[in-house]
């Protein structure tokens, strides 16, 4: 499936987001032809962990939130990591730009603890997702249904738990970015 032109936002947090929920999808999506902005709080470099603890590698940030919109891009992907997604959530620049992509009915994927994000958003009524367990209550507590699954697709929103399950989450995501806008909730056909 090829993603050729389609352009994918890609977030990290200045440290702690989970090394290969970063690179498996961003490698991912590039080998399917997509363009990938990485996009994070801070300027300059940012820092992956691996579960949480061990250091992991450092990355360019191409673009900080106040330098972009939603509209710019195809689709959003939100890498786990306790830290790095706890970071971002507390962004309220992230946290709009996330609320962007639902409102316009653009695909996101999000793995891991990447859903607080989604919760602090306040895109989780009525849909049904995965994550990694302790978020579980998070989404539930925000109206959405929480499923053990390797990879959950709810209208364009691709979660799955850990990064055991990235080949499962990459494949899903190039095929939502394939497919495109879903319509908003709420929208009329």
């Amino acid at each position: 499936m090829s993603l050729d032109n389609l352009s994918i936002a890609l977030l990290i947090a200045p440290r702690g987001t989970e090394e290969s929920e970063f690179v498996e999808p961003k490698k991912a999506l590039e080998q399917a032809g997509a363009n990938v902005t990485v996009i994070g709080l801070e300027s300059g470099t940012a820092e992956t962990n691996n579960n949480d603890l061990d250091p992991g590698g450092r990355y360019s940030v191409d673009k900080c939130f106040a330098e972009v919109s939603a509209d710019r891009f195809d689709g959003l992907v939100i890498p786990g990591g306790s830290v790095g997604a706890d970071k971002l959530r507390g962004s309220q620049e992230a946290v709009a730009f996330v609320r962007a992509f639902f409102d316009a009915g653009k695909p996101v994927g999000a793995i891991c603890h990447a859903p607080w994000l989604l919760v602090e958003a306040g895109v989780l009524s009525g849909r049904t997702v995965t994550s990694f367990p302790t978020v579980r209550t998070d989404i539930e507590n925000a109206g959405g249904k929480w499923v053990d699954e390797e990879v959950t697709v709810d209208e364009g929103l691709v979660t799955s738990r850990k990064p055991d399950d990235l080949p499962a989450f990459c494949e899903k995501l190039i095929e939502e970015f394939a497919e495109g806008r879903h319509l908003p909730r709420g929208a009329k056909t």
